[in-house]
């Protein structure tokens, strides 16, 4: 029995339809797994007359498609624009969608390397990960493309508007990179048409560069992948300021998988020993007497998150310590 399908604002004279829809996060292996059903679609539905609130009903959502118990929910940001492609439903109705990122524990996950209900992130985003040198490449040809794009602007001021969004969003220095502008990246590629999104939406830029299809990342329904963007960036985000990773953590890890778990999300390499003693400094774990026994390699000690700490004191903001 699924949770109430009724519409809080039905159909017909209001013209409105609200839905919940959550972007729901695991690391596993070193890799940001999102949690999606059948279609390339994220875990939604109605708003409906029986939820107490809107949490509640995302919850209730997400228990009825995914079996999945939330812990860790915020509210990501709510998604009304007039066209948004919902697929299916009636032409006439104006659908809201108020969007949560919720971060599951890999223990709790239960994500296997085989399992098509949990998909890792950089398949629909693979210009975001920047940890090999495959990126590199992958960047190269998407500059090119963006390029073309660019020059194929209708006027000179339109010209250098698009030049100028693209020296913020794809900057050639490494190091002026900004990992949390994934919203904008894909914005750019979409009016560009170089996403599956844009063509056929967007006329200019279809034809640009037809090679990189394969290469762009796979489609989601309706708008869920800039919803899937949006909830990075605000991860990305929050890892630097907030102890928000050990939402993600199992109660005991090593300090390599903590800074594997980090640079998944973040996309890109971190300084070993600057990681190590950001996170000691600030107090964020504390060391327990067992340590990890690998199959290989020497044993590892294991550590906890000291969840005290967020009542002692607020966590200072930081700049993640990057490799090189």
């Amino acid at each position: 029995m699924t949770p109430s399908a009724r519409p809080l604002l039905s159909p017909g004279e209001d013209h409105l339809a609200v839905d919940l829809s959550a972007v729901i996060v695991a690391v596993v292996a070193g890799q940001p797994l999102v949690r999606i059903v059948p279609g390339e679609a994220l875990p939604s539905g109605p708003l409906g007359e029986t939820h107490p609130t809107l949490e509640q009903g995302l919850r209730a959502w997400v228990k009825a498609q995914s079996g999945l118990e939330l812990g860790y929910v915020e509210q990501l940001y709510t998604f009304a624009d007039r066209n948004r492609g919902q697929g299916g439903g009636p032409p006439n109705v104006r659908r809201i969608s108020i969007s949560y990122l919720a971060l599951v524990p890999r223990d709790e996950s239960h994500a296997g390397p085989d399992d098509p209900s949990w998909s890792p992130w950089y398949r629909y985003f693979p210009w975001e990960d920047r940890r090999g040198k495959t990126s590199n490449t992958l960047l190269t040809s998407l500059r090119s493309a963006l390029k073309a794009w660019r020059e194929a602007a209708p006027t000179d001021d339109a010209r250098a508007h698009r030049a100028e969004r693209l020296a913020v969003a794809f900057p050639k220095d490494p190091k002026a990179w900004n990992a949390e502008m994934v919203l904008q990246r894909y914005e750019l590629l979409w009016e560009a048409g170089l996403v599956d999104e844009g063509r056929g939406e967007r006329d200019q830029g279809s034809e640009l560069a037809p090679q990189l299809g394969p290469r762009l990342g796979v489609a989601m329904a309706h708008d869920h992948r800039r919803i899937l963007a949006t909830a990075m960036a605000r991860l990305r985000a929050k890892i630097t300021y907030r102890p928000v990773v050990f939402e993600l953590m199992p109660e005991r890890f090593t300090l390599l998988t903590l800074q594997t778990t980090v640079e998944a999300l973040a996309g890109m390499t971190l300084h070993k020993q600057n990681f190590r003693r950001l996170v000691v400094d600030q107090g964020l774990v504390e060391p327990l007497p067992e340590q990890n026994h690998p199959n290989r390699g020497r044993p590892a000690r294991l550590f906890a998150f000291r969840r005290q700490v967020l009542r002692e004191r607020a966590v200072a903001g930081t700049k993640l310590p990057r490799s090189g």
